[in-house]
């Protein structure tokens, strides 16, 4: 507002008695792009890195859960997610409905190569 010279007019707007055109052409944004920047800068020096060595791991469980125990691909992503959520143990309710047909060595297993694929994971 410093910029513009203006008058009230009688119906209560305003009148703009200078060109402004220059002073919504080229705004200044330097800080949304410094903003942008920041956040791309983050995502790959983090979030990108975190979320492979997540997919690595993740791939390797999932093998070696294929390789020992034989059960539908949606069942063992089940696993892994719901061992996930509750911090890399397979919660007991989830044991007794999801998993029921799975013998109690079975399940031990499961969890063991679980634990070990994600040892040292951080969420």
């Amino acid at each position: 507002m410093n910029f513009i010279q203006w008058v009230p007019t009688m119906r209560g707007n305003v009148e703009v008695r200078n060109d402004t055109a220059d002073l919504y052409r080229y705004f200044d944004c330097t800080e949304a792009a410094e903003f942008l920047y920041r956040c791309v800068e983050e995502a790959l020096e983090n979030d990108v890195p975190h979320e492979i060595d997540y997919l690595k791991r993740h791939d390797q469980a999932m093998t070696h859960i294929m390789h020992s125990v034989e059960m539908p691909n949606r069942m063992a992503e089940d696993f892994i997610m719901f061992m996930r959520q509750n911090n890399w143990k397979l919660p007991i309710k989830r044991r007794r409905e999801e998993f029921a047909k799975l013998t109690d060595t079975e399940a031990e297993i499961l969890q063991v190569i679980v634990q070990k694929a994600f040892d040292g994971f951080t969420l």
